[in-house]
């Protein structure tokens, strides 16, 4: 059997290969966007039987606030690109710098969040100012842990790449990582117009 027949007979390319990190973090992801879904469904049903106050609500919260957490989040996200293309080619110090650089940004949400609700109460924005701000604090505060779990797994991920465990033939882990980190992003690019732009 000549050498080109034998190689279109070759087995096909095991599933799990060709899926970015791993199945585990995948099922993570499915999960997390099917509470959200539930929690979006909770936001439409919310303002369409209270619909002035959803019309009111954003005026009264700090939108850059809103801006700069997209701006930390879309930035970090675009560091774990760079990470993982990094590890593709084997540069692991590049590989560090840009998961730390990650990692740093990331660690600005809450930063940002803390402030704002700092804001928010001292102009008597609480949970209890309206149905509006209820929702607001359940679900940003709810993503908000979704991003601090990211940021350990982030935390995590820097320590094996400074350890050298990650390599161009093996970089599920890290990988995995950066699809959790930007399924955050996805969801906050969601969140962010629900309660900062649309009225």
């Amino acid at each position: 059997m000549s050498q080109e027949m034998t190689a279109g007979l070759r087995a096909p390319e095991p599933i799990g290969e060709s899926v970015p990190g791993n199945r585990g973090i995948w099922v993570g992801i499915f999960c997390v966007l099917v509470e959200f879904l539930l929690l979006f469904c909770v936001y439409f049903i919310a303002k369409a039987h209270h619909p002035a106050a959803f019309e009111r609500g954003p005026d009264q919260l700090a939108t850059v606030a809103g801006v700069t957490i997209t701006l930390l989040l879309l930035t970090s996200g675009y560091c774990m690109v760079k990470a993982v293309a990094a590890i593709r080619r084997d540069a692991r110090r590049t590989t560090l710098r840009w998961v730390l650089a990650a990692l740093l940004l990331g660690l600005g949400y809450p930063c940002v969040k803390f402030f704002e609700i700092r804001w928010n109460v001292a102009h008597g924005i609480d949970g209890a100012a309206g149905i509006f701000y209820t929702v607001y604090y359940y679900l940003t505060l709810n993503h908000l842990v979704h991003v601090s779990w990211g940021l350990l797994g982030l935390a995590w991920v820097a320590t094996r790449t400074a350890l050298g465990v990650y390599s161009s033939r093996d970089y599920s882990g890290l990988e995995a990582a950066a699809m959790y980190w930007h399924g955050t992003d996805v969801l906050w690019l969601i969140l962010f117009p629900f309660f900062y732009v649309l009225r």
